[in-house]
């Protein structure tokens, strides 16, 4: 991955060039997490996502409620999440007041324990930003990941599932970018 110009990562290529070409945050501490357009996150997620790396941005902004994150250190990013409401809101009780982390993807070079830390800010964020949004989810891929930033940043596992198809009859969906099963995690936010 290159710090040039025409690189995602830098955080503004028209109005300047990253600092020194050598300055790297060795603390989660030292990012900055603020929110950011839809299409920048899908682009740095698709770098940097491990597993899931595609997801349209129409599908986080046709949604009632959704925000975009990008931590920044020294004109470069380092992670980005995407939230929205539940894709499946609908099979939950309180699925109107809950929000969903679609995707969460750090950089290789991201300072260790970035995703907890970022995960932090954003709760704190969205409590601001959407004040009826009562509970918070997020899935676990377990082929890719053990849960330790969910662990770490005080949320509760809910549950495992395992692939539920989405084609319904008439309504052809893509392919399941990952058929592993899922843990859920949740945070009570009210």
């Amino acid at each position: 991955m290159t710090d040039g110009g025409d690189s995602i990562r830098v955080m503004h290529p028209l109005f300047f060039q990253v600092g020194d070409g050598g300055s790297i945050p060795t603390s989660p501490l030292q990012l900055r997490i603020e929110p950011c357009h839809v299409r920048l996150a899908c682009a740095l997620n698709e770098l940097w996502h491990s597993r899931l790396p595609i997801v349209k941005e129409g599908n986080i902004l046709r949604n009632r409620r959704s925000v975009c994150f990008a931590a920044e250190y020294d004109g470069l990013f380092y992670a980005t999440a995407l939230w929205s409401d539940p894709v499946a809101a609908n099979r939950f009780d309180e699925g109107a007041t809950m929000l969903e982390l679609r995707r969460l993807a750090i950089a290789d070079d991201a300072p260790k324990n970035t995703a907890t830390r970022m995960i932090k800010i954003m709760v704190m964020l969205i409590r601001r930003k959407f004040p009826d949004v009562t509970r918070l989810v997020s899935y676990q891929d377990t082929e890719v990941h053990a849960g330790t930033i969910y662990k770490a940043a005080g949320w509760t596992q809910e549950t495992v599932s395992t692939l539920n198809e989405w084609d319904k009859g008439s309504r052809k969906r893509s392919a399941a970018q990952s058929s592993a099963p899922k843990i859920r995690w949740g945070k009570r936010l009210a």
